[in-house]
C-alpha cells in the first residue's frame, strides 16, 4: 500500500504544477478551479494510503520478489445482504439530478439520503442501548 500513497502524492504534485502553469496561462476559471480540484482529492487520497499504510501490515504489492498468488486471500468483511448502499447510492444519484432538473428533487431526496446513511452506519450496530 506503500507504492500507492507514494503514486498519488507524486500525482498531486504533478497536478498542482499542471493547474498552476493552465491557470497562469489560460487564465480559464472552470479549468483552472477543476484541476486544483483534482490536486486536493489526489493529496487526499495519497495521505490517507500513506497513513494507512503505516498501520497495516506490509502487503505483497510492497515487496519487489512478490508472486501475484501471494496477494489472494481474504480482503476484509464486506456486507453480503446490504440494501443501504443501494439507497444511498439512489439518494445521491437523485440529488446530484436536483442540480441539473430542479432544487425541488434535491429536497425530495434528502430523506432518502439520510435513510441509507443511517441504516448503512448503523446496520451492525449492536449493544446494550440497541432499540428493537
Amino acid at each position: 500500500m506503500k507504492i500507492q500513497g507514494k503514486m498519488f502524492l507524486w500525482l498531486s504534485l504533478f497536478l498542482l504544477a499542471v493547474a498552476i502553469t493552465y491557470g497562469l496561462w489560460s487564465k480559464e476559471p472552470v479549468g483552472t478551479t477543476g484541476l486544483f480540484l483534482a490536486f486536493g482529492l489526489s493529496i487526499m487520497i495519497g495521505y490517507y494510503l500513506a497513513f494507512t499504510a503505516r498501520r497495516v501490515d506490509t502487503g505483497a504489492q510492497d515487496n519487489k520478489e512478490a508472486d501475484v498468488a501471494d496477494d489472494a486471500g481474504e480482503l476484509g468483511f464486506f456486507s453480503p445482504h446490504s440494501w443501504q448502499p443501494l439507497a444511498l447510492g439512489l439518494g445521491g444519484a437523485f440529488a446530484f439530478m436536483g442540480v441539473a432538473l430542479g432544487w425541488w428533487l434535491v429536497y425530495v431526496s434528502a430523506p432518502l439520503l439520510i435513510i441509507g446513511l443511517c441504516g448503512w452506519v448503523f446496520e451492525y450496530y449492536h449493544g446494550e442501548n440497541r432499540t428493537q
